[in-house]
């Protein structure tokens, strides 16, 4: 039987264990709850601008808000790849690699991934990405601006992400951006108010306010697709950890009870060389 001493260190390193992916099932379960709470605030946020959108655009197409400034656009796909900034993240970063490479031709697609391990899995299978980025620490005010500058330069620009199904299941999700942005403001319901150039005033100009306020849903739209993606990571988190403090439960469990039998079966002996030590005086 394993020693008292050996069992007690064994009891307290699970218990260790126990209360950290404890601890850690806790802040993944917060994040989660204040991803969702972001996500609804920022949708609230586009539907005000598609609704200002809607009634000053000049026709039906979506022009990545680059009418203004930029004068040639690469006539490519640009592929944006979103993974977790570590290794923590199972194996849907591998999935979201491979799926976006079977459909990547050097002649026609550039890459740009956001976070290192993508970067990482992307190296390991010989691809040089345009551009990488790492992951937002933080969940609230997220900048998509940077990307926004590489994607007005491309002709069309599709987007590879984790999506958010459950705690316990996460997937793979594709979107068109331009498709994306247009979906997002048909379900947008148009208030009765109208904004024209007869009853506004536009600087500098009306299709410098389209410009910018297609930048501006187009951030957006990547900052909400940012934080699914972050969604997803914390929820296969929240999910690892606690089967984690599953396990470690059991252990620990496992580990009481032994500690107990070994101390009973410590006092038992000594009870009996007590009573072999009185029948020895006995005698």
């Amino acid at each position: 039987m394993r020693q008292l001493t050996e069992i007690a260190a064994s009891r307290d390193s699970v218990a260790t264990i126990v209360g950290l992916t404890g601890a850690f099932e806790g802040i993944a379960s917060m994040r989660i709850a204040q991803i969702k709470d972001q996500v609804q605030q920022s949708s609230e946020f586009f539907a005000q601008l598609w609704r200002i959108y809607n009634q000053i655009r000049v026709d039906e197409l979506f022009h990545f808000g680059r009418r203004q400034s930029v004068e040639q656009v690469i006539n490519k796909e640009l592929m944006i790849l979103i993974t977790a900034e570590g290794g923590f993240s199972g194996d849907i970063d591998e999935r979201l690699v491979r799926e976006a490479l079977t459909h990547y031709k050097p002649e026609r697609n550039d890459i740009i991934v956001i976070g290192h391990h993508g970067l990482v899995l992307l190296q390991q299978r010989g691809v040089r990405p345009k551009r990488s980025f790492q992951l937002p620490k933080r969940d609230r005010n997220i900048t998509a601006e940077p990307l926004i500058d590489e994607v007005q330069r491309y002709e069309s620009t599709v987007v590879y992400f984790q999506s958010y199904q459950s705690l316990a299941s996460q997937d793979i999700k594709t979107i068109k951006l331009a498709a994306a942005v247009s979906e997002r403001g048909k379900a947008v319901e148009v208030g009765e108010e109208v904004i024209s150039e007869s009853n506004y005033i536009f600087e500098p100009s009306t299709f410098a306010v389209v410009d910018h306020l297609e930048r501006s849903m187009m951030q957006i739209t990547l900052s909400e697709v940012i934080l699914e993606s972050k969604l997803a990571q914390y929820a296969s988190r929240f999910r690892a950890m606690s089967v984690a403090k599953e396990r470690a439960d059991e252990s620990l469990q496992d580990l009481t009870s032994q500690y107990m039998r070994a101390k009973r079966h410590i006092k038992d002996e000594r009870l009996k060389e007590i009573i072999n030590g009185l029948r020895g005086v006995s005698l």
